[in-house]
C-alpha cells in the first residue's frame, strides 16, 4: 500500500515536472536558445494562482483557463522584451537575457507576496478518496489528469491542426519554413506563449501540495533541464519521459533515505547520463544551426 502511495505521489509530481519540461523544450526547439526565466514564469503561475484565488472563491479547476491565458501574455512580452531583439546576436545573450527576466520575476514576486510559502486552491478539493482499500489524495489524481489533457491537447495540435504543422516546421528548420511561407516570426511567439501557458499551469497544480515561494522557480528550471537531457535533448515526448522518472526517483529515493540524499543522487545520475549517453534516452542528438 505504500508503494502505491509512493507512486501515485511520484507520477503526480511528473505530470507536473512534464509541463515545466514541455515548455521549456519548445522554447529550445523553436529557438536554439536556453529559457532560463522557465522556472520563474512556473513561480509566478503558481503565485497568480493565489492572488486570483480570493477574486474568484471557485475551485483551482475554475482559476486553470485565467492563469492559462495571462501566462500565455507573459510569454509573448517575454519574446518580445528578452528574445526578439536579441535573436541575431551571441546565444549568450539570449540567456542573459532571460537569466534577467527569471530575477525580475523573483523579485517582482517577493516584493508583492513576501517570501512565505502561499498555497493555491486544490484543483477539485482536498479530499482523499478510498479505492479497493488504497488512500489516495484527489489533488494527486487531478493533477494528473489535468496534466494528461493538456499534454494530450497540445499533442493533438502539434499534430493535427496547421498551426502544429506551422510551429513543428519552425521547429526543425526556421529558415527552410520562412522560404515556404511560414511566419517564423510569429510561431516563435506562439511557442513562448505555449512554453509559459505550460509553466502557468505546472505552478498551478504544484503550488497546492507543494506551496510557492518567490525562488522556488531555481530548481524547477533545474529539473526541467534534468528532464530534457535525460529524455534527450529536443525530444518532445523524452522530456515527458525524463519528467516522471525524475519525480519517480526524488519520491522513491526520499522516502528510503531523505530529500537531500535524492537530490544528490539526481544530480550525480545527471552526469553520469551526460559521460555515458549524453543524447539522452531517446537518442536524438544535439542539433547545431549555422
Amino acid at each position: 500500500m505504500a508503494a502505491f502511495q509512493l507512486l501515485v505521489n511520484g507520477v503526480a509530481l511528473g505530470a507536473a515536472y512534464a509541463l515545466v519540461a514541455l515548455g521549456f523544450v519548445l522554447v529550445l526547439n523553436a529557438t536554439s536558445a536556453v529559457n532560463f526565466a522557465q522556472g520563474d514564469l512556473v513561480m509566478a503561475g503558481g503565485l497568480l494562482a493565489v492572488a486570483l484565488a480570493p477574486l474568484i472563491p471557485l475551485p483551482g479547476i475554475v482559476l486553470l483557463p485565467v492563469v492559462l491565458v495571462l501566462m500565455a501574455a507573459l510569454g509573448l512580452l517575454l519574446a518580445l522584451a528578452a528574445y526578439l531583439p536579441l535573436r541575431r546576436r551571441p546565444p549568450v545573450s539570449v540567456f542573459i537575457s532571460t537569466i534577467a527576466v527569471g530575477i525580475i520575476l523573483q523579485n517582482g514576486a517577493a516584493i508583492l507576496f513576501g517570501p512565505e510559502p502561499r498555497a493555491a486552491p486544490p484543483l477539485f478539493g482536498d479530499e482523499t478518496l478510498h479505492i479497493a482499500g488504497l488512500a489516495v489524495p484527489e489533488q494527486s489524481l487531478a493533477i494528473v489528469a489535468v496534466a494528461a489533457l493538456l499534454i494530450g491537447a497540445q499533442q493533438w495540435i502539434f499534430a493535427r491542426t496547421q498551426l502544429g504543422r506551422r510551429l513543428r516546421a519552425t521547429a526543425q528548420d526556421p529558415e527552410m519554413a520562412r522560404a515556404c511561407g511560414v511566419p517564423v516570426t510569429a510561431m516563435i511567439l506562439v511557442t513562448f506563449a505555449i512554453g509559459a501557458a505550460c509553466a502557468g499551469a505546472a505552478g498551478l497544480l504544484l503550488a497546492n501540495r507543494y506551496f510557492v515561494t518567490p525562488t522556488s522557480g531555481g530548481d524547477l528550471i533545474l529539473k526541467a533541464y534534468i528532464a530534457v537531457t535525460v529524455g534527450g535533448w529536443g525530444s518532445v515526448p523524452g522530456a515527458v519521459v525524463g519528467a516522471l522518472l525524475i519525480a519517480l526517483f526524488e519520491v522513491g529515493v526520499s522516502s528510503v533515505l531523505s530529500y537531500p540524499v535524492a537530490l544528490g543522487a539526481l544530480y550525480l545520475t545527471l552526469l553520469a547520463i551526460l559521460v555515458l549517453r549524453p543524447q539522452g534516452l531517446f537518442g536524438e542528438a544535439v542539433r547545431r544551426r549555422g
